[in-house]
């Protein structure tokens, strides 16, 4: 950090996650705030909110939820090695994050490349017509 930076007490919200590489474009970083994906202290936070040394956030990214422990703040985008310097996730946050990924990984993660043709979507219609079938007769 520089020395200017250190002086500084408080930065924007917005700011400091895209300084930290958490999302490449602040635009990126306003939409995330605004669409309640990211939480300082437990509650949801405004763009223009101002975090300090110590304040805590929970930033969701696609399956992702980070806790993290601002340690310092900037206002310039750095490289990643200084990046990393400002926030440490806790091990809580790393070791749930892992196990998630792990029961991703075994469950497969079927994902449909197109929509279902004729004969696809008339299986479907199958199953769910043999599945309705199998719990109404419980």
């Amino acid at each position: 950090m520089a020395d200017s930076e250190q002086g500084k007490q408080k930065v924007r919200v917005d700011k400091w996650l895209w300084a930290a590489r958490f999302f490449k474009t602040r635009s990126l970083a306003k939409a995330a705030i605004e669409g309640g994906k990211v939480q300082l202290q437990g509650q949801r936070v405004k763009v223009s909110k101002e975090v300090a040394v110590g304040d805590q956030l929970v930033i969701r990214q696609g399956w992702d939820e980070k806790e993290v422990v601002i340690l310092g703040l900037s206002e310039r985008r750095g490289p990643a090695s200084e990046a990393q310097l400002l926030y440490e996730e806790s091990p809580q946050s790393i070791a749930r994050r892992e196990h998630e990924a792990q029961l991703r990984r075994a469950a497969g993660g079927y994902r449909m490349t197109h929509r279902p043709d004729k004969y696809e979507r008339r299986q479907l219609q199958r199953l769910h017509r043999d599945r309705q079938a199998s719990t109404s007769d419980d």
